[in-house]
């Protein structure tokens, strides 16, 4: 059997990652489109970006109208700066959301199409040379070929998909993910471990995105804790940044399954962060499928050191899934009450909650087969 893998042109991870990549980044165009938020203005790192571009003589437009889980109304706005700066590069720094519009940006900017039109397709147009530099570790954006916008007319999360959308340079420099608050760090660090887990065990496992996965779960138990309660500490932080960024290039090749897939929709009607509705979703999803694919999360409870040498693979299986639900308590992770949704309005999206989710493929991803009931039933759970 053979197997595609997909990956960024180049990386530079670690400390001074953005120093070593300066170079690389000023060779891509003569006007970069710096696409941001404002805190990460106000933070001082969209500075550090624009401090690199000066230093090379490459002039630059900055957009920071990204908002966390950017919309199709955000990607026109970036649009219409891309077109009136005449730019011909992007560069991402902040989290998933920056990252995220950014690749929109650039697939709507060569393409002519509005963002929306990609719905259920597969973007092939090659975009303008893109840059991410993400700030969280978490969502691995920097190393996928997927994008998620949310659709404002249809109420949706839409994950768009094209290796087109990979960047062309990903910089994963820890130095600044020392700004993320402990909620974020947490949220970012559980959604890293959701793209671990669920890659290793997806339908579209394969041998080098295993390989990945494990060695981002062992990572990401051993050093998320540190990272949450240590927000200083400089080893925490550059570990979890490689652990995202392997987890990140796993689930790009592998996908991801039930989790990501119930997720969105949690996200698009209650707008809720995407890390925190994964982390929210991961218990329940991994305690409703794990009796699919028990070897695979009996590998992962091994991995971390949970599970004895003579422990059974079904017993095993069950002791990832109660240090998942953990870790998601130690990062202080609510539940759907405690995070303010009401449980009323909550029940009655379900319905369409479930449809969405099935939709979108990814549940099918998962080894054990999941239906619209399977889904609705675990919904239901996060009720309880």
């Amino acid at each position: 059997m053979s197997f595609q893998f997909i990956m960024p042109k180049q990386i530079f991870y670690g400390e001074n990652a953005l120093s070593t990549a300066a170079e690389h980044i000023c060779a891509l165009g003569k006007k970069a489109l710096v696409v941001t938020d404002p805190m990460m203005v106000k933070l001082g790192n969209t500075a550090k970006i624009t401090d690199i571009l000066d230093k090379g003589d490459t002039r630059y437009a900055i957009f920071d109208g990204v908002i966390s889980e950017p919309t199709d109304k955000i990607i026109e706005a970036g649009l219409k700066v891309w077109n009136n700066e005449k730019c011909d590069f992007l560069i991402a720094v902040g989290g998933g959301s920056p990252i995220d519009a950014m690749k929109a940006i650039g697939a709507v900017a060569t393409s002519g199409c509005s963002v929306n039109d990609f719905l259920g397709k597969i973007i092939t147009v090659p975009t303008p040379p893109m840059v991410a530099i993400p700030t969280t570790s978490g969502t691995g954006s920097e190393a996928t070929q997927f994008t998620i916008i949310t659709n404002t007319e249809k109420d949706i999360k839409m994950l768009l998909k094209g290796a087109v959308l990979m960047p062309d340079l990903a910089i994963d420099d820890p130095a600044f993910t020392m700004t993320a608050p402990p909620s974020v760090t947490a949220a970012t660090g559980l959604d890293a471990l959701c793209h671990a887990s669920e890659a290793y065990t997806s339908r579209k496992a394969q041998p080098m995105t295993d390989d990945l996965a494990l060695s981002a779960v062992k990572r990401i138990f051993k050093y998320l804790p540190t990272a949450y309660r240590e927000p200083q500490n400089i080893e925490a932080r550059e570990q979890m940044s490689l652990a995202a960024l392997e987890a990140g290039t796993a689930f790009n090749n592998a996908s991801v399954t039930v989790i990501h897939g119930m997720s969105r929709p949690i996200g698009a009607l209650f707008h809720v962060p995407h890390g925190i509705s994964n982390a929210m979703l991961m218990a329940e999803c991994f305690d409703y499928v794990y009796d699919g694919a028990e070897k695979r999360f009996a590998d992962m409870a091994r991995a971390i050191g949970k599970a004895a040498s003579d422990d059974s693979d079904s017993a095993a299986a069950r002791k990832f899934v109660d240090a998942c639900k953990e870790l998601c308590d130690i990062c202080g992770i609510p539940s759907v009450s405690g995070y303010g949704i009401d449980l009323a309005e909550f029940r009655k999206a379900m319905p369409k909650m479930a449809e969405d989710a099935f939709a979108s493929g990814s549940p099918s991803n998962t080894i054990k087969d999941i239906s619209v009931e399977d889904i609705l039933k675990i919904y239901d759970r996060l009720c309880k």
